[in-house]
């Protein structure tokens, strides 16, 4: 229960003071300072992360572009990865099961910076077998993420 409170108060607000952590979730500092250490250290909180606005940095068009490999090899999957998790215009990469293998998120600064993607970038690789875009008119994104309502501690990911 105090885990889940403080990993919500981080997640309004990761800038804010131990004290004030302490404070929101009626624990000593001591406490959540401790606490917090241990979420670190499982592997529960993986980082503090600025959020930007897309549209500030230039990049308002958002895409998500699925991509079928040929052929369905680790090594070619692994690759292809590898590769376009590096691309500048990917904010998010999905490897999936189904029809395709990987659904990008893109985010560029307009309808050209799209197909100048799907044609100078993705079509030129040799193992993109197919693709299919869908431009995206908004995105919205999770406030927060709650653990699993129940009464189990959050546990990392190495003790499931």
């Amino acid at each position: 229960m105090i885990d889940q409170a403080l990993l919500r108060e981080l997640q309004n607000d990761a800038r804010q003071t131990n004290r004030e952590l302490a404070a929101k979730t009626g624990v000593s500092p001591s406490t959540s300072l401790e606490r917090v250490r241990l979420l670190r250290r499982s592997g529960v909180i993986t980082g503090y992360h600025a959020a930007v606005d897309l549209d500030a940095m230039g990049r308002p068009v958002q895409a998500l572009i699925s991509v079928r490999i040929r052929p369905p090899a680790r090594p070619v999957i692994e690759g292809f990865r590898e590769w376009a998790a590096r691309l500048p215009e990917v904010i998010g990469l999905f490897v999936t099961s189904g029809a395709h293998d990987f659904l990008l998120h893109i985010a560029v600064p307009d309808v050209n910076g799209v197909y100048a993607f799907v044609i100078d970038r993705l079509t030129e690789r040799r193992e993109v077998a197919d693709v299919q875009t869908t431009m995206a008119y908004e995105h919205v994104r999770a406030g927060r993420i709650d653990p699993v309502a129940d009464e189990r501690p959050v546990r990392s990911r190495h003790e499931r």
